[in-house]
């Protein structure tokens, strides 16, 4: 689900981020889409609109943004990694037919995960992989 923020610039300063135009644009984007981008998908979405943009301006603010805790960093493969702006818990499952990420919920107290006590976690992540309803629909 894709989240919103009345003000980016003052969303970026609340969480001590300078908030350029480059990284409002990027943020938006993030924030808008359910797509789970990758940096190239947001480089080649925003470059028509800010020709000076490189595609490691857009890697160093992703990674601004996952330090600052306002975006996840997301590896279900170990090839490709992907960036959203939802960091509340949730899960993610991806379509090995057409590549799609879907976000879905948890509920992590029912998980008996006893053998952790004591343990400081301090990432959690849960992946699943498969084909999903559309892609399993058009193979029926």
């Amino acid at each position: 689900m894709a989240i919103q923020v009345e003000n980016i610039g003052e969303f970026l300063k609340s969480n001590n981020i300078k908030p350029s135009y480059q990284r409002i644009k990027i943020y938006e984007y993030l924030m808008g889409t359910t797509e789970h981008p990758t940096v190239d998908a947001i480089y080649r979405a925003l470059l028509p609109s800010i020709p000076t943009l490189s595609k490691t301006t857009v890697y160093n603010t992703l990674n601004l943004f996952v330090d600052h805790q306002i975006a996840l960093l997301i590896t279900i493969e170990e090839n490709e990694t992907r960036y959203d702006a939802d960091t509340s818990t949730h899960g993610h499952f991806k379509c090995d037919v057409c590549g799609g990420v879907l976000d879905f919920r948890t509920d992590l107290s029912v998980l008996e995960i006893d053998q952790l006590e004591g343990c400081q976690i301090k990432e959690q992540h849960i992946y699943f992989r498969g084909t999903c309803r559309t892609c399993l629909g058009k193979n029926s």
